[in-house]
């Protein structure tokens, strides 16, 4: 029996004339990535793929994921990377810990003004003695080099870089992700929903003789906000820091001893 399907594919019309293999399509990734592990799982990956390539035109995928099988996400990568047609990634909500890991095979990303991006330190579950263990502390020191080429393949941020991000459970809004590229770009109003009318000018709105007409000369500058980039351990070390302070310039004043005897 097949996991529910946490993927779907929905195929655009072809131009008349045109080959249907050949029309863009999209696919949207919602919610958990995979329901259960594909771990040592054949058939779900092979139907992924079956989907994948039911076509060859260009694609679109629309990611709102929190994460999870770290396998499964590297397999999609692969695929996505794999594939023949271009592949342009959409987070139009979030893409956390194994779905950001699928954002970076588009060869462009694009990120909704309100979406977030979430990268952190694999984990996983494990039982037994020393030795399984420190087989599962490298097991994950492995995943996450091997999320670090992901990583590393579209931002070019250093290994070193990337690991603190990881290290520290970092949150970009869009603005960051563009900022250390994790994303290539934001997604244009009109294209989250729907084609955007532009009214054509009144005359009544045209300068009149008397009025001063706007210098085109003169090229105005809007100043870009900087994104935002939370970590919950660096906030914490923040507040820790400020509790200790606090602590070291406020001393604790001693109590008077009660002397009431009876």
């Amino acid at each position: 029996e097949l996991m529910n399907k946490f993927w779907k594919w929905v195929r655009n019309k072809a131009p008349d004339g045109e080959d249907p293999d050949l029309a863009a399509r999209t696919l949207f990734l919602n919610g958990t990535i995979a329901s259960e592990s594909w771990f040592d799982d054949d058939v779900t990956p092979a139907l992924f793929r079956s989907d994948l390539e039911n076509g060859t035109g260009d694609i679109t995928v629309w990611v709102n994921s929190p994460g999870g099988d770290c396998f499964a996400a590297a397999q999609i990568y692969n695929m996505l990377r794999d594939y023949k047609g271009k592949v342009t990634v959409k987070v139009d909500g979030l893409a956390a810990s194994a779905a950001s890991v699928i954002a970076m095979a588009g060869d462009t990303v694009l990120v909704s003004p309100v979406s977030m991006i979430m990268i952190h330190n694999p984990s996983t579950v494990a039982m037994g003695d020393t030795a399984e263990m420190q087989k599962a502390i490298q097991m994950l020191s492995e995943v996450k080099d091997s999320i670090i080429n992901a990583y590393q393949a579209k931002t070019g941020l250093s290994r070193n870089k990337l690991s603190k991000l990881m290290d520290e459970e970092t949150w970009m809004d869009a603005g960051k992700a563009v900022e250390l590229h994790f994303a290539d770009g934001m997604i244009e109003r009109d294209e989250l929903y729907g084609t955007k009318t532009v009214p054509e000018p009144d005359e009544e709105d045209e300068p009149s003789e008397g009025d001063e007409k706007p210098d085109e000369s003169s090229e105005e500058i809007e100043e870009q906000p900087s994104g935002m980039l939370f970590s919950r351990y660096q906030v914490a070390a923040a507040i820790n820091k400020k509790l200790c302070d606090y602590a070291r310039n406020h001393p604790a004043i001693p109590q008077a001893k009660d002397t009431t005897h009876l």
